[in-house]
This record gives C-alpha cells, sequence and structure tokens, in this order.
C-alpha cells in the first residue's frame, strides 16, 4: 500500500527544519554582519541588498520544488494535472519581467559599489590618516610603522574613527590581508604594492587573518587589530619603543628563518622599537628585480 502524503505534514516538516537550519545559521559567529568600521558596514549593506532581490526569485522556486511534485504526484489521483493550454503570455511576462528587473537591480548596485568600495578610495576625515606598511611572511605578519619608525608581528594597533592606509605586500608567497569587521580584504603579492583604507569606529579587538591558502602554516597566520583611543594608541607606540628587539638585516633574516616554527604554531606578538625606514621598499625591489638591476 502506498503511503498518502498530506500537504499540512510535510509543509510543517519543510518549517521546522527551515527553523532549525535557521537557528544553527544565527547561532554561529558570523562577523561579517557585526561590522565596526565604515567600510565593513557598507559591505553588509550591500550582502543583505544582494541576498534579498535574488530571494525574490530563490524563495517561490524552492517552495514550487517541493509544493508540486508533492501534489501532482502519480499517486495522487484527485490532483492529476491536465492543462488545457499550450501558453500563457501573464506566465511568460512575470518569469521574464522579474528576473530581468532584479538582474538590472544587481547590476546598478555592483556599478556603484564597485567604484565606492574600491580598497584604494581615502577615507574623508578630519584626522590625518596613519600609515602602516604590511608585510605577509611564512607564516606570520609583520607590520611597519614608518611614522613612529617601530614595527610589530601579528599585532596591530590604531585609534579609533581614524583612517588607517595600509599599503601590502608579501615576502613570500601570495596571501591576503583581511581585517571581516572592518571591510574589504586585499592580495599581499611578492615585489607588488597594494593599498587599503579602513578606519574603525568602535573600539575593541579585531581578528586578523590570511584569506588566502598558502602552504602548510596558513592557519597560523592571524593577528589581532586593537583600536583604542587616540590616548590608548599614543601608550601602545610608546611600550613598543621601549622594546629591546631592533628590526636590522640580522633580526628581519631571523623572523625569515624560523618560519618552520610557526607551521605547528603562531609566532608570538613581538614589538620592535626601532626600524629601518627602507625595509618595506627592499622587500619589494628584492622580489621585482630592482636590487639585482634586471
Amino acid at each position: 500500500m502506498k503511503p498518502k502524503f498530506n500537504m499540512k505534514t510535510v509543509l510543517a516538516a519543510l518549517g521546522a527544519i527551515t527553523l532549525i537550519l535557521l537557528i544553527l545559521l544565527f547561532s554561529t559567529n558570523m562577523v561579517l554582519f557585526e561590522p565596526k568600521g565604515i567600510v565593513g558596514s557598507q559591505q553588509e549593506n550591500l550582502i543583505i541588498i544582494s541576498v534579498l532581490l535574488m530571494a525574490i526569485i530563490i524563495i517561490p522556486v524552492l517552495f514550487m520544488s517541493v509544493y508540486f511534485p508533492i501534489k501532482y504526484r502519480h499517486s495522487n489521483k484527485d490532483e492529476e494535472y491536465k492543462p488545457k493550454w499550450e501558453h500563457s503570455t501573464k506566465i511568460e511576462i512575470v518569469v521574464w519581467t522579474v528576473p530581468c528587473l532584479i538582474v538590472l537591480a544587481l547590476a546598478i548596485i555592483t556599478y556603484k559599489t564597485a567604484f565606492s568600495l574600491d580598497p584604494r578610495n581615502e577615507i574623508v576625515s578630519d584626522k590625518e590618516p596613519i600609515t602602516v606598511q604590511v608585510v605577509a611572511m611564512n607564516w606570520k605578519w609583520l607590520f611597519i610603522y614608518p611614522e613612529y619608525q617601530v614595527a610589530t608581528v601579528n599585532e596591530l594597533h590604531f585609534p579609533v574613527n581614524r583612517p588607517v592606509k595600509f599599503l601590502v605586500t608579501s615576502d613570500t608567497t601570495m596571501n591576503s590581508f583581511f581585517i571581516p569587521q572592518l571591510g574589504s580584504q586585499v592580495y599581499a603579492m611578492a615585489g607588488m604594492e597594494n593599498r587599503i583604507n579602513l578606519m574603525a569606529t568602535e573600539q575593541g579587538s579585531y581578528r586578523g587573518m590570511s584569506a588566502n591558502y598558502s602552504g602548510y602554516g596558513f592557519a597560523n597566520m592571524r593577528f589581532q587589530a586593537h583600536v583604542s583611543t587616540e590616548q590608548g594608541f599614543e601608550q601602545w607606540i610608546t611600550q613598543v619603543k621601549s622594546s629591546e628587539n631592533i628590526l636590522n638585516n640580522n633580526s628581519y633574516a631571523e623572523l625569515t628563518a624560523n618560519s618552520h616554527d610557526q607551521i605547528k604554531a603562531p609566532h608570538p606578538v613581538t614589538y620592535f622599537s626601532s626600524v629601518d625606514p627602507l625595509r618595506f621598499k627592499d622587500i619589494i625591489e628584492k622580489h621585482s628585480g630592482v636590487q639585482n638591476g634586471l
């Protein structure tokens, strides 16, 4: 005897499954939907608007893909599908017009945000931006503050509501510099300088990482971005300047040589009270062939 489907039961089961999936989804740590910066907030709005526009088509299609096979299944003789027409102009208008309008809306939004959210766009502010030179290494991040002549490994620090201009490169394979709650990610590539402008609107500590797989130690390429007041930032700079470590040719060679250790564990946070002002430039030129006269 074939089982008899009950539409109410099926819909109730689908509703329960949807509810469970939503609970699992929103119980996770979705940092992209908890932005703490100007760029991150704009990207959150873009994601939400895009999903809602696509949901206009996706939700009805998902519903009908379950509803119609159950309603008009072969065993349900009470709901046999015997249409007496071959064409419907009204249906054709709906199934073509709605998707075209949605694609048009997405195209306009994408075109505008491709320029407004360009990582190289400087953030308008009455405060002078801070410059941070970012170097992706095996398997750690080196941050150089050229205006203060200090450097750190696996730790960032900058003031709230003040623009930060990141100059990004790599001394190894390609990586991706990413602080999810603050905004866009950009690639770090050897011999090249990439740029990204960010600004945090709330104080706190935010997770940073490499978003591009680059080898065995990729999982340990993590860092913390600390956002504080101007006074707190100045105190941190003073703390870094009190370090006994100096970033010169020997200490940089040590950072490069101990990369094997970071495959097992992340490199500890390290401060350098002094750094060669041309260190970032030298790293880029080492891979671009300038230093070899090419």
